[in-house]
């Protein structure tokens, strides 16, 4: 029986860790686990090493791979472990954790090399492909993910159980580089980053046109279903988020504010204290529930530089939020209502998407038997949605079960994106409550959901689904009209004038070039529709109608034209 995928990328991080150490004498290793699509491994490198290295190294992988047999442990006591690594920092520090938490020290050898490990190797050392793994990049990483520690050297490799299967997924790789945000996005006038505000984008005329039109669709949307917009400080007292709990959870991520005066303020990182201030200022009965505060303040997390990445992890964002105040009757009728909303949000971008219960973590707040009745509440509906969905045990916030929105990109690439978390403890430190038909107090139960998530991690998701080519609602630019010659300005000018009055975000392009080359600049800024105008089409008040990626549709009157356009920007197609 052949080897578990992840058996194989763990034994190829080991391998890797050999090579490395034969080339670079007087490395450190630091750890190596399996990753999605292969293995890394954090080293302390005494010398610089570039991308131009890693085929040496592969090279040296294989070379070593010939003389292996297999992996062989055996357990240590962690003195023998200790003087195994002397002189390493890095593996002294997880075999002291390993000795605090009680557990056993495990050694594990192949051919000369000899590695701190809990196993999980391939059974069978012929199961390690030498032509189905490859080094691919290199990276800066953090010891710990501390920036306050030392930055380790990380190799990163692919690894599949085929040479077939490695093929495939380098040329989707290939076709992911094609479509990086962090490229088509600047190419594009969408967005940009500055040095001065590392993190944080600044978005450009264009990308503004996307992040409106998206916040516009979920405004409209939610507010016929009963949502109300609110916005809230996004500078608050320390003594806000003490109540909620994020300044002894989440101090470390969040940025403060030493305001003088001995204030101390906290740059809000989520919504959801300033919803429970705002639910607390009202005076509610059973029958105003459910109550769905929604805002998209903008946000602040301290994210460390090591892990920015384009708009997937910024340090600046806005999300779709929604508080939603209920009674702990109405929470099967509230997942469902968010369900249909996720279902309609997400099938507009064709986009594919699962659901993932988090249980009950090991430290929780609250009764044990509340969570039992909210996760088997949770199953229920995830039952009856018909949707695709996994357990992670444990997963949950310490205040309640949550269901995370698994997406899939057309590349067929995993993103977390929305939740949809269930709250029993922010509702009770923050002292709230409605009247019941009997006239008594009772809590509310608070569900917390995001459908798009952050708005940023969604649009650089988004430019990548479509590769820049939006759909003609999101498109920034939605028709160019283009002359041939300058004799067709006047007619060129009205066909403006008739898409601006329509409500049709147009550019006229009426440079000094070629047809051709005039086409092709608005074919690489992607623009949905181009409606090209030459004698013929003056004289017929007509336009010649291109479909970016599909070429001529034919001469349509420009009445017509701006019907049909004015229909599928309705469509959301």
């Amino acid at each position: 029986m052949a080897s578990p995928i992840e058996h194989i990328r763990h034994s190829l991080a080991h391998l890797l860790g050999a090579a490395v150490l034969d080339l670079y004498p007087g490395s450190k290793l630091a750890i190596g686990p399996a990753i999605d699509d292969g293995f890394y491994y954090d080293i302390d490198i005494p010398e610089k090493v570039s991308d131009t290295d890693l085929p040496k190294i592969e090279d040296k992988m294989r070379e070593i791979l010939k003389t292996w047999q297999g992996f062989e442990g055996r357990e240590v006591s962690a003195d023998e472990a200790k003087q195994q690594f002397a002189s390493n920092p890095y593996k002294e520090e997880l075999i002291d954790e390993l000795v605090k938490k009680g557990e056993t020290i495990t050694l594990y050898t192949s051919g000369n090399f000899t590695d701190l490990c809990r196993g999980g190797h391939v059974e069978n050392i012929k199961d390690l492909n030498p032509k189905a793994f490859k080094l691919s990049r290199l990276a800066g990483a953090y010891w710990r993910g501390d920036e306050k520690n030392p930055q380790l050297t990380r190799i990163y490799g692919l690894a599949f159980a085929t040479k077939d299967e490695l093929q495939k997924h380098l040329i989707l790789l290939e076709e992911a580089r094609k479509r990086d945000h962090k490229k088509l996005g600047p190419q594009l006038g969408l967005f940009m980053f500055h040095e001065t505000s590392p993190g944080m984008p600044y978005w450009l005329p264009k990308g503004l046109i996307i992040y409106n039109e998206l916040v516009n669709y979920w405004r409209v949307e939610h507010s016929a279903l009963g949502y109300q917009e609110i916005a809230s400080p996004l500078v608050n007292k320390a003594e806000l988020w003490k109540i909620s709990g994020h300044w002894e959870h989440y101090k470390d991520d969040m940025f403060i504010a030493d305001m003088g005066e001995n204030e101390i303020y906290g740059i809000k990182p989520m919504n959801c204290p300033n919803a429970m201030v705002v639910f607390k200022s009202m005076q509610v009965s059973y029958k105003d529930l459910p109550i769905r505060l929604s805002d998209t303040d903008r946000l602040h997390r301290y994210e460390r530089s090591g892990t920015l990445n384009g708009l997937l992890r910024v340090r600046s964002f806005q999300q779709d939020d929604s508080h939603n105040f209920i009674s702990e009757e109405m929470i099967g009728d509230e997942y469902e209502h968010i369900f249909e909303i996720c279902k309609k949000f997400y099938g507009i971008f064709n986009l594919e998407y699962s659901f993932r219960l988090g249980t009950r973590p090991e430290k929780f707040l609250g009764e044990k038997a509340t969570w039992d009745k909210a996760e088997e509440k949770l199953r229920e509906i995830l039952k009856k949605s018909g949707k695709e969905y996994i357990v992670a045990e444990g997963d949950a916030a310490f205040y309640g079960p949550k269901i995370d929105i698994l997406m899939k990109d057309c590349l067929g690439r995993e993103w977390q994106m929305g939740t949809i978390q269930l709250d029993f403890q922010l509702p009770k430190r923050f002292e709230l409550y409605y009247t019941d038909r009997d006239g008594n107090k009772k809590t509310p139960v608070v569900v917390h959901r995001v459908v798009y998530g952050s708005l940023e991690r969604f649009l650089g998701i988004i430019i990548e689904h479509y590769a820049g080519a939006f759909p003609l609602w999101l498109s920034p630019v939605q028709v160019a009209v283009i002359t041939i010659t300058e004799k067709q300005q006047a007619w060129a000018e009205a066909v403006v004038h008739k898409l601006k009055h329509a409500g049709v975000r147009v550019e006229l392009h009426n440079e000094n070039e070629t047809l051709g080359k005039k086409i092709r600049n608005a074919e690489t800024q992607k623009i949905p529709y181009l409606f090209v105008i030459g004698d013929k089409e003056v004289d017929a008040q007509t336009v010649a109608v291109r479909k970016h990626g599909q070429g001529d549709m034919g001469t349509m009157l420009i009445d017509t034209a701006v019907a049909q356009l004015k229909e599928e920007i309705s469509l959301k197609k």
